[in-house]
């Protein structure tokens, strides 16, 4: 027992404190209450009752992720079903949050917010540092190129 505190409540208590920072997933909250010592049957009554109080629904956070991720971190479908992956989603949750991410439209649409600070540059080191950039979000060279097409001809029309 920890001080006064029944574990399975303070179990319970670490899991609040760790969710109320952002949604996390089922696998992340399991592996953070298992690295506190807790035992595993602790663990499993706690993530239950986290459960049965809907403050842990795999699907509910990975479309918070990707929303997340397409809004303030804008990264490539295939980044982002990485990403799930290593928090432990279910590849059929991953499937069914990512089906409608359009690479092309998120790798334009950064691409233009990218602009400004490109405009002063020929077109062999706008397509360089463009590249680069859109390639580190994971966006595929065909996805990275096209955008690039697009963007090019836009500048050249203004």
């Amino acid at each position: 027992m920890v001080g006064n505190k029944d574990p399975l409540q303070h179990c319970i208590d670490l899991a609040y404190r760790y969710l109320s920072y952002r949604p996390r997933s089922e696998a992340e909250i399991r592996q953070r209450l298992r690295l506190r010592s807790f035992n595993g049957r602790i663990v499993e009554k706690a993530i239950a009752k986290l459960k049965q109080q809907n403050l842990i629904d795999d699907v509910a956070f990975a479309q918070f992720w990707r929303d997340n991720r397409l809004s303030f971190k804008p990264k490539s479908k295939r980044l982002i079903m990485k990403e799930l992956r290593d928090k432990k989603i279910a590849p059929e949750v991953i499937e069914q949050v990512t089906q409608d991410i359009d690479d092309e439209a998120n790798a334009y649409k950064l691409g233009f917010s990218r602009m400004h600070a490109l405009s002063h540059l020929d077109y062999s080191d706008f397509q360089q540092r463009l590249s680069r950039y859109l390639s580190y979000r994971g966006f595929s060279y065909e996805v990275v190129k096209h955008a690039i097409t697009l963007l090019w001809q836009e500048r050249e029309h203004r």
